[in-house]
């Protein structure tokens, strides 16, 4: 088995028992998720992956075999690293490869964690729109989380390959990413909350080959009535919101391609980003009115990547570096979060 399998079949296991033990504490007894549960969680998520920089700033250069200059000089030029090979150092070579690993996962993680506050909002809309009951939104979100590991997985390394093959294609992500910062950032609240219970395209779809019942039977997703199988109102969701996620992924994959072409760190930072979305949401469900501007930030953050991304070689040559984009980054996060609370707080006074 290659380093990378290795690798690859920890993290794994990792994010399954990461899993296990949010299913364990998570809607046991049918109550709604609450505010302490979800800081805890979401805390633990953010420790956890803070973790695992360190593990890849210690351990990094085991994720692909790299015990020699030349394997070294073979995954820089692979996944055009910008690390420079220290001529009869190999130690220090490791060093710095190491480093810049931690960096882009701390950095594809920063902009995936970013981009799923945007997919919160999403999610509340669907929930309040097909009138989902609170004690189910844990499990709809662990069984929908579990779904976009999939789905990223096999997005992520096509994403890889065909940038292995065709390098232009990264001037097409750059573009797109462009185009959706600039469409979100155009596009009014309310245009954006147009979700049709009935017509959706996921229900429609899955009106065509199922029966569906009206009403919600409690945890169930499926029931047998008469011998008859139907899909209850909460598969609908789920699906619904793994659509969702497959749109999202469109935005997100692209942007941490900008950060590093190495697709073990792009799943990395990835999925890590998707486990803390299931706390996050409950921890911002009743307070996502509060951040007026992270819209605009999300929107500015797509368009800034999009720019990085045409721009990467120009960037390269004045040594803009991973380090200085994480800034810039957490500066428009910062910047959005700042003048939403701002304005929040002179709503109030007016009232």
């Amino acid at each position: 088995m290659s380093a990378e399998n290795i690798f690859l079949l920890l993290f794994l296991v990792l994010v399954g028992v990461i899993l296990a033990v949010d299913l364990s504490i998570g809607n046991k007894n049918g109550k709604t998720v609450s505010l302490k549960t979800a800081a805890v969680m979401s805390l633990i998520m953010i420790l956890l992956s803070c973790g695992f920089y360190i593990v890849l700033i210690t351990y990094g250069h085991l994720l692909h075999g790299v015990h020699t200059t030349e394997r070294l000089q073979e995954v820089i030029t692979r996944f055009r690293q910008p690390v420079r090979i220290i001529p009869g150092d190999l130690d220090a070579s490791l060093a710095f490869y190491r480093q810049n690993l931690g960096i882009e996962f701390l950095t594809g993680y920063v902009i995936e964690y970013a981009l799923s506050v945007d997919n919160i909002f999403v999610i509340l809309l669907i929930f309040r729109v097909f009138r989902v009951p609170q004690t189910q939104y844990h499990r709809v979100l662990f069984w929908g989380i579990l779904g976009a590991l999939v789905l990223r997985f096999a997005f992520i390394f096509l994403g890889a390959t065909l940038l292995e093959r065709f390098e232009w294609i990264l001037y097409v992500f750059g573009v797109f990413l462009i185009f959706s910062g600039l469409k979100s950032l155009f596009t009014k609240a309310e245009e954006d909350d147009e979700i049709d219970s009935k017509h959706h395209p996921v229900v429609v779809f899955l009106g065509k080959f199922f029966k569906i019942t009206p009403n919600f039977h409690g945890e169930r997703f499926t029931i047998r009535q008469n011998g008859v199988l139907y899909l209850t109102p909460l598969f609908i969701v789920l699906c619904v919101i793994e659509a969702s996620d497959l749109i999202f992924a469109v935005d997100s994959i692209p942007a941490i391609f900008s950060v590093t072409k190495d697709p073990y760190i792009v799943f990395f930072s990835n999925i890590f980003a998707i486990m803390g979305l299931r706390s996050m949401f409950f921890l911002l469900a009743g307070i996502v009115d509060k951040f007026k501007y992270l819209k605009t930030g999300v929107s500015l953050l797509l368009i800034y990547i999009g720019l990085k991304m045409l721009l990467e070689h120009y960037l390269e040559q004045i040594g803009f570096t991973n380090i200085h984009s994480l800034l810039v980054i957490i500066v428009i996060l910062s910047g959005s979060i700042l003048a939403s609370l701002v304005a929040d707080r002179r709503t109030n006074r007016i009232r």
